[in-house]
């Protein structure tokens, strides 16, 4: 009986996404019709273009050459073809008889990793030539078949995560999703340099990769505060996370598209009390505004009577306002005091829409944020109220799925610069971290010191499953020695050890050895390089 070929760890070549972006084209201007463009275009994600490809390739009988495979150059940062592919559809013992029955004439070590991705880009770049014949195109297009089996793509992803390699090129992997996984959120510390952001590209785009073909797509929300995300010169980037620039909210230049407010319709006048109280102290929070007993007291009533005015459905910063101002002493309504200055600032910005308009979980996003100074009341605004509209929707959502393996998760919300959303009781982002293991909720908070992870009001060490520690302008000890649990010779070995690294290294415990009592406590990552 023929082996089955092993597609694990199949590279991509230099430069292949781009290479089969007029596919892409094509085939999304033919689904695209054009009296239907009130709709939202349909984006086909990457790997059902190469998908496409490698059959269109595959089904050509022409005869294989040697010279077709030297000439493919494989990427140069170890691009990947996520194990995902294969699975989706189980295709996998087609293809592999399909390549032996294509290269039988050719003397093809099956057990050479390079040889094999070479041969996989090949049979792609040979199945895009075809099909940029319109004829054929069309005719791959309208071509049916009635088997309706799905092999596993309803199954749940297993989220394990290739970020790099360990010493010697051992995988670094993360298990972001098996059943004795704790909980699923990621910290990143690291300076100006250090590569966090290539970092923060890689999680997600092994997080979008494995996912996003399945019956259970991980969706996202990132907070570009840098605004490379967002910016045109890098439009590349946004394919490596399966969206397109329709994906990115700019508030300066657009509301956003939600109501930020929670709506009461239905429930306690005492949640609305609560809420109330909450909603002011971060009102005052998000510009350190000073304000006496009394004008909490009067904005949180504001805040209620809003509520009243409005039958509990949500309510508006406009609306407070005026309360707030109804409530005012009468000499003194002409005259701003901190909350007022506050609460014009968010309505001159116009940063939210009276109506949601989008599902910020059922779909992706990206958050232009560089409009804005980081540590300014509208940076905060922004990030807390989206936040909050994230509890709001998960605490309607059902529990999320799990099998013998994996659980389902269903997004995650990335916060890069979080240390100006740490510096206060932001009760939203702690309520969103408690949220997420029984709903499907993943954060990543990234920040530029360690010590920003653990204030008075939380200790995001101890609740986090994956600490990723980069270069450091400054090393807490506490924070060493908390996380690590050591000290003398061992605490000063992991400070060296940060101190020592490289742009594109991270160091992450090392949980057998911390359990052990034994060996290193931590072990260093080099991160693949992705942008």
């Amino acid at each position: 009986m023929m082996s089955t070929i092993n597609f694990q760890a199949i590279r991509e070549a230099e430069g292949l996404k781009e290479i089969l972006s007029d596919i892409r084209i094509n085939i999304e201007q033919r689904i695209n019709l054009n009296k239907y463009s009130h709709q939202k275009s349909v984006t086909l994600n990457g790997n059902k273009i190469m998908r496409i490809c490698l059959l269109a390739g595959l089904s050509c009988p022409d005869e294989r050459t040697m010279e077709e495979l030297e000439a493919v150059q494989l990427s140069k940062t170890s691009n990947r073809i996520f194990d995902s592919f294969f699975t989706t559809h189980n295709l996998s013992t087609i293809y592999s008889a399909m390549f032996k029955l294509r290269y039988r004439k050719l003397p093809i070590d099956w057990d050479n990793l390079n040889v094999k991705s070479k041969l996989f880009n090949a049979e792609m770049f040979r199945g895009r030539q075809l099909l940029l014949n319109d004829t054929v195109l069309d005719e791959w297009l309208l071509n049916t078949n009635s088997f309706s089996g799905s092999g596993k793509a309803g199954r749940i992803p297993y989220l394990n995560l290739n970020i790099g390699t360990y010493e010697d090129n051992i995988p670094a992997l993360l298990n972001l999703n098996g059943r004795d996984i704790t909980n699923t959120q990621i910290l990143v510390a690291g300076t100006t340099g250090s590569g966090k952001s290539n970092l923060l590209a890689v999680l997600l785009n092994e997080i979008r990769s494995l996912s996003i073909e399945s019956s259970y797509p991980v969706n996202f929300l990132l907070f570009d505060y840098k605004g490379e995300f967002s910016d045109p010169a890098n439009n590349a980037w946004l394919n490596l996370f399966e969206v397109d620039r329709s994906s990115i909210l700019d508030p300066i230049s657009a509301p956003l598209p939600f109501n930020p407010f929670k709506d009461f319709v239905g429930k306690a006048q005492n949640e609305i009390n609560l809420y109330s109280t909450e909603l002011a102290t971060a009102i005052c929070s998000i510009d350190n505004a000073r304000m006496s007993a009394n004008m909490s007291n009067r904005l949180s009533e504001a805040i209620i009577n809003s509520y009243k005015r409005t039958q509990n459905k949500a309510v508006s910063f406009d609306l407070i306002l005026k309360e707030y101002t109804t409530q005012q002493p009468e000499r003194d309504r002409d005259k701003d005091d901190s909350i007022k200055s506050v609460l014009k600032q968010l309505i001159r910005t116009n940063l939210f829409a009276k109506e949601d308009t989008v599902d910020l979980i059922k779909e992706s996003f990206i958050v232009k944020m560089d409009g804005f100074p980081k540590d300014g009341p509208i940076a905060k605004a922004i990030v807390y109220f989206i936040v909050s509209k994230l509890n709001t929707i998960y605490e309607k959502l059902p529990k999320q799925a799990m099998d013998d393996d994996c659980v389902e998760l269903r997004h995650f919300s990335i916060i890069d610069e979080a240390h100006y959303m740490l510096g206060f009781d932001n009760k939203p982002l702690r309520d969103l971290i408690a949220v997420g293991r029984n709903k499907g909720l993943s954060i990543i908070l990234a920040t530029q010191n360690m010590d920003s992870y653990k204030s008075e009001y939380f200790d995001f060490y101890a609740n986090a499953q994956y600490p990723l520690i980069m270069k450091q302008q400054s090393i807490n000890d506490g924070v060493i020695k908390d996380l690590f649990g050591v000290s003398g010779n061992e605490f000063q070995e992991i400070k060296q050890a940060i101190s020592s690294l490289q742009k594109g290294e991270l160091i992450i415990k090392n949980p057998t050895a911390i359990a052990l009592g034994m060996g290193k406590r931590y072990k260093k990552i080099k991160v693949s390089h992705l942008i």
